[in-house]
This record gives structure tokens, sequence and C-alpha cells, in this order.
């Protein structure tokens, strides 16, 4: 980072991207203390910070330029791209930030094409910090990162980083937090095809269904799928979005992609995108991710 200093909560920190999940990062670093400056392409999204001492930006300019590092939450390449570069984005400001964390589950490639750019037209570092846990995690600081970046650069940001999650975890160099994230993200995919199956399973066999995650814990089929998401499926509580099944469908499409780079055949991941894909495209896309037990009839 330019000119390094220790972080604390002094430090100005700007957060891009007030979704499910950037809304609630939000509530908790103003809780640590740390003074946010926000913008959302959604300008309604700032309600839910509206008391809590939050300042608005006008655009994703306006907050590089109010900030020391800037946070980005938001969904996916392209608009990672135009917070960066766009018409508004930080290369607008010309001088702000010194380092960019971001929390978007983008892909490798999209790290590599956009942090070299941003360090020299904007003098700044950037580690990407992909997230998992959901939303009532980042409320409570306890996500797990997956982090990849230069390590003293990582280290620079740990109080922040350690703000926000319970699980940090230096993955390796620039892009590495992503690729750890498409991992994750074929596991939680495949587990959602999974958990919707055997609820299928469960109730064509005549037992009750909601017993299974009591049954199993601590076993080794026990997961937090099997404790968080089948149970949602099994009592058809999907209202209001925990996670929307657009994102889902995003990183698994995403998944994919990866997959095809490194020329690998994986047919049970491959079977589980597919069947997710057919479900989120027949109008769900802003259904809980986990609402694809409906697939099945449940």
């Amino acid at each position: 980072m330019n000119q390094r200093s220790p972080l604390d909560t002094s430090t100005r920190i700007g957060l891009v991207g007030l979704g499910i999940m950037g809304s609630q990062i939000a509530l908790r670093l103003i809780d640590k203390g740390y003074r946010l400056t926000v913008w959302n392409l959604e300008p309604e999204r700032y309600d839910l910070l509206h008391d809590t001492g939050a300042a608005w930006a006008d655009s994703p300019a306006d907050v590089w330029a109010a900030c020391d590092v800037a946070l980005v939450c938001v969904l996916g390449d392209g608009a990672l791209e135009s917070v960066c570069f766009g018409e508004q984005g930080f290369a607008r400001a010309g001088t702000g930030a010194r380092l960019l964390i971001d929390l978007s589950t983008s892909s490798p490639a999209a790290t590599k094409k956009l942090a070299p750019r941003v360090k020299a037209d904007l003098g700044a570092d950037w580690i990407d910090a992909p997230m998992s846990g959901g939303p009532a995690a980042a409320r409570e600081g306890i996500l797990t990162l997956m982090v990849g970046g230069d390590a003293t650069h990582v280290e620079d940001v740990q109080p922040i980083l350690t703000a926000i999650a319970a699980n940090v975890t230096h993955m390796g160099e620039l892009g590495a937090g992503q690729i750890t994230k498409i991992l994750n993200q074929a596991i939680v995919g495949v587990n959602y095809i999974l958990m919707a199956e055997l609820l299928t399973i469960a109730k064509a066999a005549s037992i009750d269904p909601g017993l299974l995650p009591k049954c199993l814990k601590g076993g080794m089929a026990d997961s937090t799928i099997l404790q968080r998401i089948y149970p949602q499926m099994s009592e058809n509580d999907f209202d209001p979005p925990r996670s929307y099944a657009r994102q889902v469908n995003k990183d698994l499409v995403s998944v994919m992609s990866f997959l095809k780079q490194l020329d690998l055949d994986m047919p049970v991941i491959a079977k589980a995108v597919e069947r997710y894909r057919i479900w989120a495209e027949d109008g769900n896309m802003m259904e809980d991710g986990a609402a694809v037990s409906r697939l099945y009839g449940n």
C-alpha cells in the first residue's frame, strides 16, 4: 500500500454495493466503529443505513475519493469493471483509496485484468476476498473469507477483514481467493441439488424429512448445508430470500467456465449445474436460492 500505516477504526472505509450481503457488512463495520462512505446502484438501499452515520456518496468515484480502503460487493465481473472504470467509476476520482478489497464473487480472469489497471491508473493495490456464510454471518462478523493478493497487503488490512470474518485464509497470489470461491460454489451448488433430492427421497420413503438434520448431526454426512439449507427446503421457508437464485446460478455458470478453461470433465458438478440452471431460468431468478427444491415438486 502507498505510504503504509497501521489501520484502525480511524481508517476511512468506502463500500460499494448494499445488497443482501453488502448492507450487513456495512452495519457490522459501523458497529465496530469504522467510518463508512457508501454507494449503491439502487439508492433506496441506503435507507437501511440512513440513521447509522454512514455517509452516502453520489457515485463510486465519490466513494473512492472519500476513503482510504474501498470495499466492493457487487454482482460479478461486469458490475465490478463498471464500478472501477465506468462513467462514474473509481478511476474518475483520480486520487483516493490506496487499496481495494473485492468481496464480490467475480472471476479470477477479471481480477487479473482489473487489478493492474487500478494499480496503474490509481496507484492502489488490490486483494480479492470473496466470502461465504450468508447475510446473518455478515451481520455477526463471522464470515469466511478466501483471500488472494500480496501477503503484505493482506496483513495490512487484517483489522478490516477480521472485523467482518471469523475465518480469514490467505490462499495465495492475486486471484487465488476467487479460484477458491469457485471451488466453494461447486460444493454449495451440488449440495443444493443434493438436498432437494434427499428431501424428495425422504418424502417418498415416508420418513419425517424434518428429523433428518437432527438425526445426522455430528455424523459424517453432517454439514452447514444440511443444517441450514435443507430445513429451509423441508419447511418451504423462502420468504424473504436469504440469497437469490440469480446469484447462485451465475456462480455455477462461472464454475463451468472455469472447468472448461482447465479442460476438465466433471460430470457430477455438470449435472447439478444444469439442473439448477433449468429451474433458475424458468422465471425463478429472484427466488431464494434454496427454493430450487420446488423443481422436484417439494
